[in-house]
């Protein structure tokens, strides 16, 4: 495997084999370390913002309104889910989880263990809700709330993505969260 790197890349992984083994590795030859930078004016370019609004199509100054950011528990690859725990979170028996800052808990009226539905807040004319996920005291920034991928996936709009590449936006959704209805919990 490390022949056919190396052949592939001959300028980066050169006598890979025997470097291979170098006590802390080897480091990359990356230009930007040493301040040459291959671009055609041969000096740094940076690509301005069209805007400083990351989420334009996403409603601002609402205070009810949560930036939703999807995360994979320690037990999964990509999609693919192993189990129901998460020892990075302390999380058993259950991915139905919301992770919010205690202040916001208070701040939107709820209690830690509260079961809710999250709902999409952009007014596009699709309702997209997930319910049945329990309020976990977390520490993560105020107006944040974490959950799992792809659990939380029905909450993703599809014109909700990155501008070149069309990947659905899984970081930053608007979300506002209600009672769920069914109040059971999933703790």
């Amino acid at each position: 495997m490390r022949d056919a790197i190396e052949a592939t890349l001959p300028d980066i992984f050169n006598d890979f084999n025997a470097r291979f083994e170098t006590p802390g590795g080897f480091r990359r030859p990356i230009a930007a370390c040493h301040r040459v930078w291959n671009t055609e004016n041969k000096k740094a370019n940076f690509i301005v913002p069209k805007s400083l609004v990351a989420d334009p199509d996403a409603p601002s100054g609402d205070a009810g309104v949560l930036r939703l950011m999807t995360l994979r528990s320690d037990d999964q690859f990509n999609t693919t889910v192993y189990s129901l725990d998460d020892r990075f979170r302390r999380v058993e028996g259950t991915r139905k989880v919301l992770f919010i800052h205690a202040d916001d808990i208070a701040r939107l009226g709820f209690s830690e263990g509260a079961v809710v539905t999250a709902t999409t807040a952009i007014e596009d004319g699709t309702t997209r809700e997930v319910a049945g996920l329990s309020l976990r005291a977390y520490a993560i920034p105020l107006g944040c709330v974490g959950g799992y991928y792809p659990e939380l996936n029905p909450l993703i709009p599809l014109a909700h993505h990155a501008i070149e590449s069309k990947v659905p936006a899984a970081k930053s959704i608007p979300i506002r969260l209600r009672r769920d209805d069914a109040g059971r919990s999933n703790a």
